[in-house]
């Protein structure tokens, strides 16, 4: 019987032995002992019922763990109409010179613009607002109306979106980053790990190799 539980299971197989007599009949035996009162086969139907309900919430409960998982990917999935900006500064020490990364895609997916200048000594949080400026002057010039950039870095994405004074020491790469934000319609700031920033790394660690010839806008 489908319907009989792992320990009848068991416990008919025990039976079995003593008795002397097939696995199904004992089986039998021992369900008969578990319907009590009842007939063997309203028992059986009951444990079907069960079943089946427990198969339900089972099915549920997956259908609405992919539903959940769709949500999300739909929701973490860009505006089809946004410009995407990816931006990286890189130092070698820290501070030391500096790298600055970035890649402008239109919204057809195409790279509009590849950034990576050497731009001088300073701190990874000031490569890293050099790297924002490019991106941010590069969606100017290319008059996108809809801008998501994504980052690394969360001090410069943290400090450049705060309602407070910020940071006093980045408060002029601070200043400059927002005039070239309100030259924009939309702008929107994604954080993302370093391994999905790839592009803009590598972009800017080879910016460390080259003479220093970026001048922020």
């Amino acid at each position: 019987m489908k319907v009989a539980y792992k320990k009848e299971r068991v416990h008919s197989r025990r039976l079995a032995k003593q008795l002397s007599i097939s696995e199904k009949d004992a089986l039998k035996k021992v369900m008969e002992i578990a319907a009590g009162n009842q007939s063997l086969n309203t028992l059986v139907n009951a444990r079907r019922q069960e079943a089946d309900h427990a198969l339900a919430k089972t099915i549920a409960a997956k259908q609405a763990k992919a539903d959940a998982r769709a949500k999300k990917n739909t929701e973490n999935m860009p505006d089809p109409s946004a410009w995407l900006a990816w931006f990286d500064g890189a130092t070698h020490p820290n501070p030391g010179k500096m790298g600055i990364g970035g890649l402008l895609k239109n919204p057809d997916g195409d790279v509009i613009t590849s950034i990576s200048y050497a731009a001088g000594q300073g701190d990874s949080s000031v490569a890293e607002y050099l790297a924002l400026f490019a991106v941010l002057q590069a969606a100017v010039n290319a008059r996108s109306k809809k801008l998501i950039i994504y980052g690394d870095s969360r001090v410069v994405l943290d400090d450049v979106q705060t309602k407070t004074a910020g940071a006093p020491i980045l408060g002029s790469h601070r200043t400059r980053a927002r005039e070239l934000i309100a030259q924009l319609n939309d702008v929107t700031f994604i954080w993302i790990p370093r391994r999905k920033n790839s592009m803009a790394d590598a972009l800017s660690q080879q910016a460390i190799k080259l003479p220093s010839t970026y001048m922020p806008a």
